[in-house]
């Protein structure tokens, strides 16, 4: 059976290519779940894309990724400031997690530089638009080899 990897999107997601191009970009979510499942087949890996506005399907699809022994990219967006439900999901299922955020939130509002993701992810990629989130795959490819 092909290792899984579960890349979670939080609220907003869905609006890619039309929000705040400035910030985001032109590329929409379905332009970034292409991207990864082509990666993933690259790297022999299964992907599971999923997005949701509400913090209660991220909560549960943590909890799914850790009882199927998955790995998770996850991009909690605006909950990544204030979601102490992802932060305890998170610690609760065990999994292997990698952040990722399209732009550098460290580089804007205050309000964005704090993550109760962080503490708990084997990394954090930032600032780096769609590739973060090919550059989080493969880091999690290498933590699993490890």
């Amino acid at each position: 059976m092909k290792q899984q990897i579960f890349i979670l999107n939080g609220p907003n997601l869905n609006m890619l290519g039309k929000r705040e191009p400035g910030i985001y970009g032109a590329t929409t979510l379905s332009d970034i779940e292409a991207l990864c499942r082509a990666e993933g087949e690259n790297l022999g890996v299964e992907i599971v894309f999923r997005q949701s506005n509400h913090e209660g399907d991220l909560v549960s699809w943590i909890q799914e990724a850790g009882e199927r022994q998955a790995l998770v990219l996850i991009n909690p967006a605006a909950y990544t400031h204030t979601s102490i439900a992802l932060h305890d999901a998170i610690r609760a299922a065990s999994v292997t997690l990698v952040e990722v955020h399209l732009s550098n939130i460290h580089a804007r509002e205050s309000f964005r530089h704090h993550s109760y993701v962080s503490s708990l992810a084997k990394g954090v990629i930032c600032g780096f638009g769609v590739d973060g989130y090919v550059m989080g795959l493969r880091a999690l490819i290498k933590l699993a080899s490890q």
